[in-house]
């Protein structure tokens, strides 16, 4: 009988010894498990696109608009219902509901209270598709919160004007009219007195304006005062 022997010479003893194979290719896939993982992270890292879709009515001077839609630039804006009015004296001047996407921070009431004229902005913010639908209704009432401030009358700045509701600011606005130097003091909210805000007058207005904080801090001295401040503030709030 044929004795079999190895590539050595050495006889072959019938015993056949195997070594497992690791299949490298299936080390390098990741498992079910983290498949999912980073297709779930990635999904959530991806920018929002489901932005809100509101309706959009901005009034023009007379307080007339149009009704359309418009969908909001960010997933940080809601659908807002507003209302502006302007005020001399107990008069209402200026009733301008309107509607539009508004970030966050913009969603709130506020007032400029000059004495003898008064701007009230009024704000109704939703999460929800069209769901600013509702007009804001008018304030019911102007109650004092016992804040002070100066405001003009003709050339006399000196006047004291009780601050109402959230008007925690005494203001003063200056601009140039024709070369000459118009001034309006009163109370304010802090939605008017907002960096954004102060630099938007300055940007659309050419007016001046600074806020601050303790009773008659906005100082006494005499000027022109200047009521055709209201139309433009008016509008810059609106828009």
């Amino acid at each position: 009988m044929k004795e079999w022997s190895d590539a050595e010479g050495q006889p072959f003893t019938g015993e056949v010894q195997i070594q497992p194979v690791q299949n490298k290719n299936k080390l390098s896939r990741p498992t079910n498990k983290m498949y999912f993982f980073t297709l779930a992270l990635g999904i959530w890292l991806l920018p929002r696109t489901d932005t809100l879709q509101c309706y959009e009515c901005l009034p023009d001077i007379f307080g007339n608009c149009t009704q359309t839609t418009k969908q909001c630039p960010s997933d940080s804006y809601q659908c807002a219902a507003t209302r502006f009015m302007i005020y001399l004296g107990e008069f209402q001047l200026v009733d301008a509901p309107a509607k539009k996407c508004a970030a966050v921070q913009d969603c709130l009431n506020g007032s400029i209270n000059f004495g003898v004229a008064k701007i009230v902005s009024k704000s109704q913010c939703c999460d929800g598709n069209y769901c600013n639908t509702a007009q804001v209704p008018e304030p019911s009432s102007f109650s004092a919160n016992g804040r002070r401030c100066f405001s003009c009358e003709g050339t006399e700045c000196g006047r004291t004007l009780n601050c109402e509701k959230n008007e925690d600011f005494c203001i003063k606005s200056t601009m140039n009219d024709n070369g000459q130097k118009r001034t309006m003091k009163g109370c304010a909210s802090s939605l008017m007195c907002s960096a954004q805000s102060v630099a938007a007058i300055k940007q659309k207005m050419g007016a001046e304006m600074s806020c601050c904080q303790g009773d008659y801090c906005n100082s006494a001295d005499a000027t022109r005062a200047g009521l055709l401040l209201m139309v433009p503030l008016m509008s810059l709030v609106v828009f």
